[in-house]
């Protein structure tokens, strides 16, 4: 099991959490503090590899090995389908390819909410 997908137990009194269980400086009297960039500054530095990936195709090797350059490819999604966007090899959103000055990119048009 990768380590990004261990269950967190839930917090609760006694959890060993100052305050019962609560977030450090929590009073449960008051809403839970909102969060800004600056409480996620030690994460900022963590490597991810993102990919956008605009379609697939299958192929034996032999034939892949026989590819010169030139070659075209058909893909298995049409002319502006939605694009998968994947962040550490997990679909988080969908998008389309757009044209920034000389470079493409990617507009994210939908998010995926991961299943749990």
């Amino acid at each position: 099991m990768a380590r990004d997908d261990l269950p967190l137990p839930p917090l609760t009194q006694g959890s060993g959490m100052p305050g019962g269980g609560l977030p450090a400086g929590h009073d449960r009297s008051g809403p839970v503090p909102t969060k800004t960039a600056e409480d996620l500054e030690q994460v900022f530095d963590v490597p991810v590899t993102v990919a956008a990936v605009l379609g697939s195709h299958r192929m034996a090797i032999g034939d892949m090995l026989k590819l010169q350059p030139g070659a075209v490819l058909e893909l298995d999604r049409r002319v502006g389908e939605a694009i998968d966007i994947l962040v550490n090899d997990r679909l988080v959103a969908r998008g389309e390819v757009v044209i920034v000055e000389d470079k493409l990119g990617v507009t994210m048009t939908e998010i995926i909410k991961a299943d749990r």
